[in-house]
């Protein structure tokens, strides 16, 4: 079991970063149910997601760029790269005052990470996130945040003691959101951004303390009841919707005013490059155009968050502070979003798919999928599959994953797809293998629905395996292993080990053919000879009749050998 930390050092808050991306992974679908304030627009589970995604990834090329091998970096690097990360990848309402309160603590534990240095973090973020919010509003994630910094306060030494104060603050806080905000209660549902920041400090504690938060019981009955992470949700009840997120506009800003829903018509975003006298400035004439405004960071980088009816005018206020960039415009009244800008007229379908090496990337591409190389060690995030989901240019796009650890990435890019007007199915695909067998049986001619189920069920109906070296002493479900053996993985857990590649393959096939099969896939790493795979063949063929084999190059991957069994 590692050593758990006395303070928040960078290796705690990488642990947490990683912990807290997974938890908004598993609630973002509820969290983007119950958003119905400020605008229902269904997407701030998701907004949160992707918030946290490029903090994490912030946090990570930091280690990445320490690569002594003895020493972990300054915990100042990791919660500053924390802070910019969010910043530069904030989206959305709540994204957005999440990456101002992770820049307020930022600002305090890179000086310490003990408990009275949380303490004090916990109550700068919160003012900071307050003083970033044009008109703050009680019952939404500012409650929650204050709520939790008031919970921490105290003579308490211990961290642990200190970061189970401040969730259990936020939860209780988060509890009575729906009696401080009418929409909320009207709509029997807690604070959305709030649900995520008590994920988020749920993250922390598991980070510190090694125990992730108890869960609680759910309830369909639209009252306030604890759920995931100890977090607490409503589910919308009333008749009031919760609608699709809106579709993003690229290109002229002359679109028409009148769109109706009573609130303003656009979501603008963008990043600014500005002195701080030029923000000053620019928060006053945003606060006029529009409502929802959000202004967060400094140093010189801002991030900027408006609803307005005049996307024009706000990204010209944008202009005259400093230099905005990354300009982003929502439309809340459009059902499905569409690109203004003059190009092809879009495919009815396509296929993107994530791959673990460029030789099966050439193979899906040629068999007309829109491919997303996983290169080792580094898994896709979620703006690279939407990238390629925009490249495929669909009106109608599965989604092929490939690796159960991308299951919240692949559905945060889904999600953030719809909203720009492409129907994206996500068939959950735990192995490049199951891929094939997908891509095999698509058919673009048929329906969309029939052609996912056929693609789902040919992934489903494949078992897949990998060989793998072994980098140190560990236990495994097939016993103790040692650095430099060779592991064989069924179905994603430990099965055989082995002293060399063949032999290892030919006793995962038996196990696995021992259950059936009519047909066997290999995929060759760029390293294996093809002796191999003709002695696999063959073995196959003495030993198992009426079963076919396939083999394919796989090039540069992870794993020297996969294996399919359909």
């Amino acid at each position: 079991m590692p050593q758990l930390p006395d303070d928040l050092d960078a290796v705690a808050v990488r642990t947490w970063c990683s912990l807290a991306l997974e938890a908004l992974g598993r609630e973002r679908a509820e969290i983007d149910a119950i958003n119905v304030y400020p605008i229902a627009d269904g997407d701030t589970g998701t907004n949160l997601y992707l918030t946290v995604e490029s903090a994490a990834a912030a946090v990570e090329a930091v280690f990445a760029a320490h690569e002594t091998g003895t020493t972990a970096p300054a915990t100042a690097d990791a919660v500053r790269a924390m802070a910019h990360g969010a910043l530069i990848g904030a989206r959305g309402n709540s994204g957005t005052i999440l990456a101002q309160l992770l820049r307020g603590m930022a600002g305090v534990l890179a000086d310490g990470g003990d408990a009275a240095h949380l303490r004090l973090a916990l109550t700068r973020a919160a003012a900071a996130a307050r003083q970033a919010v044009a008109h703050p509003v009680e019952g939404t994630v500012l409650t929650v945040a204050t709520a939790a910094a008031e919970a921490a306060q105290g003579d308490e030494p211990e961290l642990r003691a200190v970061v189970r104060a401040a969730h259990e603050g936020a939860r209780a806080a988060l509890a009575k959101t729906p009696e401080q905000l009418a929409v909320l209660g009207r709509a029997g549902v807690v604070d959305a951004g709030g649900r995520g920041l008590v994920a988020v400090l749920g993250a922390l504690v598991e980070a510190v303390t090694g125990q992730a938060p108890v869960r609680g019981p759910r309830t369909g009955s639209g009252k306030a009841a604890p759920v995931d992470g100890g977090s607490v949700v409503g589910l919308p009840v009333g008749g009031v919707p919760v609608p699709a997120g809106g579709a993003l506009v690229e290109g002229p800003l002359d679109c028409p005013e009148d769109v109706g829903g009573g609130g303003p018509a656009f979501e603008v975003i963008y990043l600014l490059e500005a002195r701080d006298e030029q923000v000053d400035r620019l928060r006053t004439r945003l606060d006029a155009l529009g409502d929802s405004l959000v202004v967060v960071g400094g140093d010189g980088l801002w991030h900027v968050h408006v609803h307005v009816d005049d996307a024009g005018a706000a990204v010209e206020a944008g202009v005259e502070a400093g230099r905005p960039y990354r300009i982003r415009i929502t439309h809340f009244a459009t059902e499905s979003g569409h690109d203004v800008r003059v190009q092809a007229e879009p495919a009815q379908r396509a296929v993107v798919v994530v791959v673990p090496g460029d030789g099966l990337a050439g193979l899906c591409t040629e068999a007309g999928a829109t491919t997303v190389l996983a290169r080792p060690g580094e898994p896709p995030a979620s703006g690279e599959l939407v990238d390629a989901i925009r490249r495929a240019h669909a009106r109608e796009v599965v989604l092929l994953p490939n690796d159960a650890a991308l299951r919240h990435t692949a559905a945060a890019a889904a999600e953030q797809a719809r909203t720009e007007g492409v129907r994206v199915a996500l068939v959950p695909t735990r192995a490049a293998v199951q891929g094939i067998a997908a891509l095999a049986v698509h058919e673009p001619d048929r329906g969309f629905d029939e052609d996912v189920v056929a693609m789902t069920a040919a992934a489903g109906a494949t078992r897949y395996a990998e060989l793998a070296v072994a980098e140190r002493q560990s236990w495994t479900m097939a016993g103790i292993c040692q650095a430099g053996d060779i592991l064989g993985l069924i179905d994603g857990d430990v099965a055989v080990i082995g002293a060399d590649v063949p032999a290892t393959a030919r006793t995962v096939l038996d196990r696995m053919l021992a259950a059936g099969g009519e047909l066997v896939t290999l995929v060759l790493g760029e390293d294996v000879p093809d002796a191999l795979a003709d002695a696999l063949e063959e073995h196959v063929r003495e030993g198992y009749l009426a079963v076919d084999t396939v083999v394919y190059r796989g090039g540069h991957q992870r794993a020297p050998l996969l294996i399919g069994i359909e």
